[in-house]
Formats: structure tokens, C-alpha cells, sequence
């Protein structure tokens, strides 16, 4: 079993900033691509940031400059460091990690969600 647990999420004025964290846990023998995706209210999920277990980040246009991803592979967490925060960057935001596990085998998972509101 492998789960991914977010936390960090909150409500925050405009121009504030939030931290997400996720953490993998289970039968990992190792994680390899890392990112966040976020799904705005009545909107598609969509790509926020990914980076590689070798430290390669890639972000969507709209938070570059803004956000940043970054990862600690000994504790196997991934992070989002949010600033100048917008409205529009109200959504459920999710980890997702690429993970192989003992038996060899790789698979994507999920994190639950974690809600991000900010207020104008």
C-alpha cells in the first residue's frame, strides 16, 4: 500500500503566502517524478508544477515566478511554496507522485486533496 498525505492548505488573503506539503509513505523503493495539480471550483484539474527526483522543476505560466516546488527524498515529501498569492489560485490543490514499489512495479497516486481559498 502507498498513500499520499497533504497538508498545509488553508485560507489566506491576496498577496499572502501558503506552504503544501505531501508525504509518501508504504512499500516504496523509490519515487520518481513528484508534482502538484490543482482543480479551481467548475474547472478542469490542471498541471501547477512537477519536479524529477533529480531536482528538474517545470511549472504552469500562471504561477511561474510565484510558486515553487522543491522535494526532500529522504523524507520523501514534496513541497509547494506559494507567494503573492491571487484569487484565481482558489482551488483543491493534489499531489501526485510517480512511485515504484518493492515488487518492481510503478504506478501513479493521488494524494485527498487539500482546499486553498484566497480572498480578495
Amino acid at each position: 500500500q502507498v498513500q499520499l498525505v497533504e497538508s498545509g492548505g488553508g485560507l489566506v488573503q491576496a498577496g499572502g503566502s501558503l506552504r503544501l506539503s505531501c508525504t509518501a509513505s508504504g512499500t516504496i523503493f523509490s519515487i520518481n517524478a513528484m508534482g502538484w495539480y490543482r482543480q479551481p471550483p467548475g474547472k478542469q484539474r490542471e498541471l501547477v508544477a512537477t519536479i524529477t527526483s533529480g531536482g528538474s522543476t517545470n511549472y504552469a505560466d500562471s504561477v511561474k515566478g510565484r510558486f515553487t516546488i522543491s522535494r526532500d527524498n529522504a523524507k520523501n515529501t514534496v513541497y509547494l511554496q506559494m507567494n503573492s498569492l491571487k484569487p484565481e489560485d482558489t482551488a483543491v490543490y493534489y499531489c501526485n507522485a510517480d512511485i515504484t514499489r518493492s515488487t518492481g512495479r510503478s504506478s501513479g497516486y493521488w494524494g485527498q486533496g487539500t482546499q486553498v481559498t484566497v480572498s480578495s
